[in-house]
C-alpha cells in the first residue's frame, strides 16, 4: 500500500491522512488524532503543532500490509527528529532508493533538500510506536533563539538553513530521560487547554535532550556521557546472566563484554535502573535467594553459601545480617521449629 501525503504542515498532514484513510479525525485543544480503520490495521495516528514552528506526529499502530507513506509537497520540508520506541521502520529522502532502518531505542535527525520529502516505511504487522518532532525552522527563527549559542558548528547551520539547502542525516540511540518523555507524551494525562500547554513544554524538552544527545555521540575525545535505553537492554540481558546461576561470581568486565557494553555503561546501567553498583546487585540476589532457601529448603548454612557462591560463611553472615537484620540463623531456626510442629 502506498500513500502519499501533500500536506503541510501537522495538522494538514492528519486531516489529509485521514481522508485517505476514510477514517473520522478527532480534535482536543490542536491536538488531532484518527484511528486505523480495521481493514487496514489498528492503532492510531495523532499529531500537532505551535506557532513557535515545533509539532509532533506520533504513529501508535500496526499495518496489515506493508505501508509506503510519502511526504511531497512543493515547500520546504520541517528538521525532523523521528525516534522509535517499539518496533522498527524505515526512512528515505524523496527520490533517494537508499533506506535506513530506525530500530526500537534509535533515532535519527533529518533534514531534505530543497523541497524534496521523506518517506517512512512501514511492515505489514510490525507493531511501531514512532514519534516524529517536526521543526518548521522559519518558524522556529522567529524565536528569541540567541543565534542558536552553545550548538556546535553543523547543528547552528542546520537550524539556520530555513530554506533547507542542505540534505542532514544523523543516527544514533535515544537516551532514557527522553523514553521517560515519550512515555510523559502518550500517557495523555491532561486535555484541552492544559494538554497544549504541556505537550508544547514537552516538544522543548525534547528538543534540548535530542541535541545534547547529538553533542554526547559526536564529541571525539570523550567517551559518551549519556546513557541510553539500549544501555538499559545491555542491563537486563546482564540481569539474567546472573540469575541464570547464582553459584557464579562474574566479573563486572564478564558481564560488560557478554552484554556488548562497557564497564562504566554497565555501572551507569544498574545505578539508574536498580540504583545499585553491578557487584551489590549481585549480592543482593544471593543474599535474597538464601533468605528463599532458608525458608522453604532443607538445605543448611553450609550448603546454602555454596550455592550462592560464597566460600565464606563468616562473611555471609555478615552481609546478611546487615541486610535483613538478623543472622542467618534465625530463619533456619524457625524452618525448623515449624517442621517440628508439623511433626
Amino acid at each position: 500500500m502506498k500513500i502519499i501525503t501533500k500536506a503541510l504542515p501537522v495538522e494538514d498532514i492528519l486531516l489529509d491522512l485521514s481522508k485517505q484513510f476514510k477514517a473520522s479525525i478527532e480534535e482536543d485543544g490542536g491536538e488531532f488524532m484518527f484511528s486505523i480503520p480495521e481493514k487496514y490495521g489498528e492503532g492510531y495516528i495523532r499529531g500537532s503543532s505551535f506557532q513557535t514552528g515545533i509539532g509532533i506526529i506520533e504513529y501508535h499502530c500496526t499495518f496489515y500490509t506493508d505501508l509506503k507513506l510519502v511526504f511531497t509537497k512543493n515547500k520546504t520540508h520541517p528538521l525532523k527528529f523521528i525516534f522509535c520506541s517499539k518496533g522498527k521502520i524505515d526512512h528515505s529522502f524523496e527520490n533517494d532508493e537508499e533506506r535506513h532502518t530506525i530500530d526500537t531505542y534509535q533515532n535519527i535527525i533529518v533534514s531534505s533538500s530543497g523541497q524534496l520529502g521523506h518517506v517512512l516505511f512501514f511492515k505489514a504487522n510490525e507493531t511501531v510506536h514512532v514519534s516524529s518532532l517536526e521543526i518548521v525552522r522559519k518558524d522556529f527563527s522567529k524565536r528569541s533563539n540567541y543565534k542558536f549559542e552553545g550548538l556546535d558548528e553543523k547543528l547552528k547551520q542546520l537550524f539556520k538553513d530555513s530554506d533547507a539547502q542542505e540534505r542532514f542525516f544523523y543516527q544514533g540511540n535515544y537516551s532514557i530521560k527522553a523514553a521517560d518523555i515519550v512515555e510523559d507524551i502518550n500517557k495523555k494525562e491532561f486535555s484541552g487547554f492544559m494538554r497544549s500547554v504541556f505537550l508544547e513544554g514537552k516538544l522543548l524538552q525534547m528538543l534540548v535532550l535530542q541535541i545534547s544527545q547529538y553533542h554526547d555521540d559526536t564529541q571525539q575525545e570523550n567517551l559518551p556521557q549519556i546513557l541510553r535505553r539500549s544501555d538499559v537492554e545491555k542491563v537486563k540481558k546482564s540481569v539474567d546472566l546472573i540469575k541464570s546461576d547464582l553459584s557464579k561470581n562474574h566479573s563486572v568486565e564478564y558481564l560488560a563484554k557478554q552484554a556488548g557494553t562497557n564497564v562504566n555503561k554497565l555501572q551507569d546501567g544498574f545505578k539508574h535502573t536498580y540504583g545499585l553498583t553491578v557487584n551489590k546487585y549481585m549480592q543482593q540476589e544471593k543474599l535474597e535467594a538464601a533468605k528463599e532457601m532458608l525458608i522453604t529448603s532443607d538445605y543448611n548454612i553450609s550448603q546454602i553459601v555454596q550455592h550462592i557462591g560464597l566460600n565464606n560463611r563468616s562473611y555471609f553472615s555478615k552481609i546478611f545480617k546487615e541486610k535483613y537484620g538478623v543472622n542467618p540463623k534465625h530463619f533456619l531456626n524457625n524452618r525448623i521449629t515449624k517442621t517440628e510442629e508439623k511433626i
